[in-house]
Parts: structure tokens; sequence; C-alpha cells
């Protein structure tokens, strides 16, 4: 790990163990970002209410924020970074093999960066018997789907699979140190889709009311939240940047059978125009063939088509890697959205050079890579 890197680590260590904000100075002038040296780091909670027994009240719905800000704040709006299932805020901080992670990243370039805890999930609080259930990935689980799937050939573009760290006989399974830390990682998730939409879309508005127009990083589970933030809080948000965000419309596919997200891209309501109240109300046709071989048939909405009218002035990028799971569909999530009035720029990252990622990008031996890409679109979108 790079000097800077470590002293940040230790700070987040800090914070952890003995207060709300620090300051620190890098070191390590071989560091890309050295310019910018001093970083605040603070914390805060946002969205929660008291609920239960008056006399024995608990606080419900919170969401734990934690604030970086670089010395010189060279960006006009804050990036906002949303884990997916199972994940924290520890999927933006660093690396399982030591790192540098986005949230750093992106604090180099003088963005300010925000960092959540879903609801009931890591440092926001689950409240039992208020909140639902949960449940969690087992560990040969994320080896099919993240870390080794080209063992395991579940998709075509599994194959293609080259970039999770590390090297060895276990690479990227049980028992290689890499994973391991990946998988102490993991923790336990609200079990319904629709549950945790609602809850953090009452708390991500509130984040947006606290700190003002904001940019919303997504990934997988999380990219619902992305649509109904926006859909709640259009004027506050300037862009969003859904990094192979769940999909695709109407039903799940590779990982799982069956109706989901009944309102095309969420499993609760987002608002439509012409308005709807049901969404039964959507009418969907499929694709009698898929565009290639190796890609699913996508569902779109059959004229006269309703689209998703609190998200039309927001720009998108959508991002989908080489050998993931998701190659196989997003292109359906990008063009419904498309059909549905969002400007969507839809990235495959091997159309631009980037090769053999897999799911869990930002953990990737070349994750900076595609920060990069990230911050190169940001800069020519958001103004």
């Amino acid at each position: 790990m790079r000097r800077g890197g470590t002293v940040l680590c230790l700070l987040w260590l800090i914070m952890s163990l003995a207060g709300t904000s620090v300051q620190a100075q890098r070191v390590g002038q071989s560091h890309p970002f050295a310019g910018y040296a001093v970083v605040q780091h603070s914390y805060f909670f946002v969205g929660g209410s008291y609920v239960g027994d008056p006399a024995k009240s608990v606080m419900h719905g919170q969401m734990f924020v934690e604030r970086l800000t670089p010395a010189r704040l060279r960006q006009r709006y804050p990036i906002v970074l949303i884990h997916g299932a199972a994940q924290t805020a520890t999927n933006w901080m660093g690396t399982p093999d030591g790192r540098e992670g986005w949230a750093e990243f992106f604090c180099g370039q003088g963005y300010q960066v925000y960092m959540v805890d879903q609801p009931a999930r890591g440092r926001s609080a689950w409240q039992e018997d208020i909140d639902g259930k949960v449940r969690t990935f087992d560990a040969q689980t994320l080896e099919r789907l993240f870390t080794a799937p080209e063992l395991y050939n579940l998709w075509p573009q599994a194959k293609l699979h080259t970039q999770w760290p590390g090297s060895g006989p276990k690479h990227g399974q049980i028992g290689d140190p890499i994973f391991d830390q990946f998988y102490a990682s993991q923790v336990q998730f609200l079990a319904s889709n629709a549950e945790t939409q609602k809850l953090v879309q009452h708390a991500a508005a509130a984040l947006l009311d606290h700190i003002g127009p904001a940019i919303v990083l997504t990934h997988s589970q999380s990219g619902p939240f992305g649509w109904l933030i926006a859909d709640a809080r259009p004027q506050l948000v300037k862009a969003i940047v859904a990094v192979e965000p769940s999909g695709p419309p109407f039903h799940d596919m590779v990982i799982g059978k069956g109706q989901a997200r009944a309102w095309g891209v969420t499993d609760i309501p987002i608002t439509y125009d012409p308005p709807i109240t049901d969404p039964s109300q959507l009418q969907i046709e499929q694709q009698a063939e898929p565009d290639k071989p190796d890609l699913a048939k996508c569902s779109q909405q059959k004229a006269p088509v309703h689209s998703l009218v609190n998200l039309r002035r927001i720009p998108v990028m959508m991002l989908t890697s080489e050998a993931s799971f998701h190659a196989v569909y997003d292109h359906c999530t990008a063009r419904y959205l498309t059909q549905a009035g969002v400007n969507t720029d839809f990235v495959r990252l091997e159309e631009r050079g980037i090769r053999g990622n897999a799911h869990m990008m930002m953990l990737e031996k070349n994750n900076l890579q595609i920060a990069k890409l990230i911050t190169s679109w940001l800069s020519r979108h958001v103004k």
C-alpha cells in the first residue's frame, strides 16, 4: 500500500475509536494526488425517527454517513457512494489486498466524498421486531459470483475474469488471505428489497437535504436507490453513476429467476408520466431474439411509453464489466431507461479497453483505472 493510503487507513481506525472529526497531512510525495495533502474526515447520521413504546423508544431508519473532504475542493458537487448487498462503506475505503479505494481516489480528484452504511446495516442499527428479516451470503456464493467466476462458468462471460487481486492455488477462493479479508467484510442485510428501498430513499433524501446537490454513485443492489433518490429529489441529484445496478427490468436473470422490480427498475413506486397507480399499468413486451447469443432478451414498454419524468434531466452513466453476470443483461436496463426518457450513457468496460473485470470492480486490480473513467465522464457531463 502507498504510504499516503496507509496514513488514511490509520485515520479511519482513529475515527472509529475516538472521535468525530480529524485532519491528516499526507506523506509520500510520490502519491499522484500529493497536492491534496490535507483530508478532513468526519461522520454523522441522517433520516432516523423514534418508534415503539413511548416509554422505551428506539431510533429506526437512520443512516450512517462518513465524509472525506480534500484540502483543495476542486469539484462543485460531492459524490455520494452507496454500497450493494452484504457490503458497507468499506467497499470504497480500500481493497482487501490493501490498495487505494475509490473514496480516497475521488477525494484526491477534489471531490468531497460521502459514504454510507444503508439503514439497518453495518453502523446503521438494525432494530429487532421493527426492521425485517435479514440474510447473508455464504462464502461459496461470493466465489461463484464475485471472486472466481471463471472456475464455475455460470454465464458465458465468466471465463473472461482476470482482475481479482492475488495469485496462487487458492486465488479468489476460501483460504486465500485476500478472499478471506473480503469475506470478513460481509454483513447481514435486509431480505426485503422493497423495505430496503423505502428506508434508503427516505434517508438519502434527508442526506441531500442536508448537504445539497450531489452526484450519486450506486453499485449492484443499490442501483434502484439511485432512481428512487432522484425521483424524490430531482433538483438535488446532478448525475447518477450506476455501477452494474440491479436488473434487468421486471425479472431476475442468471443468478435468480422470477418476477422482480415490478415498477421496471424498482420494487416500490416511482413516478411515471403519464401517471400510473399500479405497476400492472405498464404494458410490457420482450424481444423475440437477443441482440447477441450470449445476451438476455430485453423487456420494454409497449407504446404509449410512460416516462420516468423526474429522471429526464439527470445524466446517467451505467457501467458494466466484461466478465460479470451483469454483462448478460445490463443492456436491458440501459435500454429501458432510455426508452423512458432518461439520458443514459451505457458503458461496457471492454469497449473502453478495460478487460477482465467482474462485479466487484471497485476492489479489483485495475480499480483506479475504472475510477478514472468515471471521473472523466463526470467532467464532461456535470457542470
